[in-house]
């Protein structure tokens, strides 16, 4: 009878471990759960055709994302569709243009949406692609307040083109313009801005040099271009289609040497660059959340890491483009618990002209697949110029796949959010902006891929086959150590 006692006593102590372990886990499973959105962007220009898309998709969707840039000036239209949509049972964020007006506008329409919606008001989309605009698109930073910020450090204006970038200074009436291209052409341009005439000096590889001049005279511009061969050589040239003529204008030992020009470049290290593209762009954002307490949205398709460094309190990563879907997750995902902040993924273009967006199946996927490895926003942008029918880019097959997501998905006991965790993490180099689309991507928009590129993207292809979506991409940065977060750290200089 003792012993009948005592293993009832053991038998009942293990019921209680086991309640215990279960009613933990249960709690800790609810109380890190995180609160997750699905829905569309709507970026046309007509109230009617918002409410219109808010009645398709309100009954599997709890996000109404008003991303137009004509309608962020007609506050009373933003409010009447906002109002509509959350009266519908969705969420909403509202776009706003990352300029001096409209930084002042969305503090005000902040304080109005606070008080009008509540907890349905998620935050402000402020800006967009504040990485990708660095790798490929026209850039620059003026002394402007409408301009994206100013450098005091830099002593003038700082531009960057698709091929170089430039920094000017002003000196008196004379501008002074230098442009490093990625072919290593450098481009020197002097110009008067009182009488309007411009000197220039290319610089190109070979050591050939060609000065040319542009001025008025008799109410005419009069052009003319001197070429300067490592020969010895010199031509000239008036005009577009003059025939050229040798001179004895002077010769090629009057100029700067190549190599002191190049070097004289403003921001020759990756560090200065990423130093120089944060301080830049984070003014507005720290002005706003210096003004009001609001999550400040944005998307990119690359340089995820910098948009948080920025300020941005969400990202979200673009899937399209033919990118790499599990690479994608594993940059934004990375960067985001790295430096505690929050992601999601927006389902944008496949196609530069229509249908755009991939198949209804393809981008159920994609949503499935930013569910099930953490991702607490997923968006579907509609947007093309050309944009024909009711809803946009949006065709019958992706409403059907939106859903399907929501029912299969996101309503489902069985598929749990965040399910698929990374076990594995790749450092890449400090301040190594390099786009990673393909294996000849841009570091920072201003320098071809260097000695480490394809080192980076090796490694990078073969974790990516290894681990799938249960890889983070991060930098190396001392302020956000991956010691003790992952399970098994790869480095992208490490040999095995």
């Amino acid at each position: 009878m003792k012993l009948s006692r005592n293993r009832l006593a053991v038998a009942l102590l293990i019921m209680l471990i086991v309640t215990v372990a279960v009613i933990s886990y249960t709690l800790f499973e609810s109380t890190t759960s995180k609160q997750f959105y699905v829905g569309v962007t709507y970026c046309g220009n007509s109230e009617q055709e918002a409410m219109l898309l808010i009645d398709k998709v309100k009954d599997y969707s709890n996000l109404f994302v008003l991303q137009s840039g004509s309608l962020q000036y007609n506050l009373a239209a933003v409010e009447q569709i906002c109002d509509y949509a959350v009266n519908s049972g969705l969420n909403v964020i509202v776009y706003f243009s990352v300029n001096e007006v409209q930084q002042n506008a969305s503090i005000s329409f902040v304080n109005t949406a606070q008080e009008r919606w509540g907890n349905n008001f998620l935050g402000l989309y402020f800006g967009d692609e504040p990485g990708g605009k660095m790798l490929g698109s026209l850039l620059g930073w003026g002394q402007s307040p409408m301009d994206l910020g100013y450098i005091p450090s830099l002593g003038g204006n700082f531009s960057m083109s698709y091929l170089g970038f430039s920094v000017k200074q002003q000196n008196g009436s004379i501008a002074i313009t230098r442009t490093f291209e990625f072919s290593g052409e450098i481009h020197l341009t002097y110009m008067d801005v009182v009488n309007s005439n411009t000197t220039s000096i290319t610089y190109f590889t070979n050591g050939t040099i060609r000065r040319g001049y542009s001025f008025f005279g008799d109410d005419a511009a009069i052009n003319e271009f001197l070429i300067y061969y490592p020969n010895g050589t010199v031509t000239l040239q008036k005009g577009a289609s003059a025939p050229y003529i040798v001179t004895d204008r002077g010769n090629i030992s009057q100029f700067e040497p190549y190599q002191q020009v190049w070097d004289s470049r403003t921001l020759p290290t990756y560090d200065e660059i990423a130093t120089a593209h944060i301080e830049s762009k984070q003014s507005p954002l720290e002005w706003i959340h210096n003004k009001v307490e609001v999550n400040i949205f944005t998307s990119d398709f690359a340089l995820y890491w910098w948009d948080y460094q920025i300020g941005y309190d969400i990202v979200l990563a673009q899937l399209g483009w033919n990118h790499t879907l599990a690479q994608d997750i594993a940059l934004v995902r990375g960067a985001a618990q790295t430096q505690n902040k929050n992601w999601g993924t927006i389902i944008t273009w496949k196609y530069n002209n229509s249908p755009y967006l991939d198949s209804g199946e393809a981008i159920y996927e994609q949503m499935r697949m930013s569910y099930e490895c953490g991702a607490e926003y997923v968006i579907i942008f509609n947007y093309a110029e050309d944009m024909q029918g009711p809803y946009g880019t949006l065709q019958e097959e992706h409403f059907q796949a939106l859903e399907r997501f929501w029912n299969e998905v996101v309503s489902s006991p069985e598929v749990k959010q965040g399910s698929v965790k990374a076990e594995a993490v790749l450092v890449l180099p400090r301040n190594y902006g390099w786009g990673m689309r393909n294996p000849d991507d841009t570091l920072w928009g201003l320098w071809n891929g260097d000695e480490n590129s394809q080192q980076i993207w090796q490694i990078s292809r073969n974790l990516l086959d290894q681990y799938d979506y249960g890889l983070d991409i991060v930098y190396d940065d001392p302020a956000y150590p991956v010691n003790g977060k992952y399970s098994k750290i790869f480095y992208w200089n490490q040999t095995s």
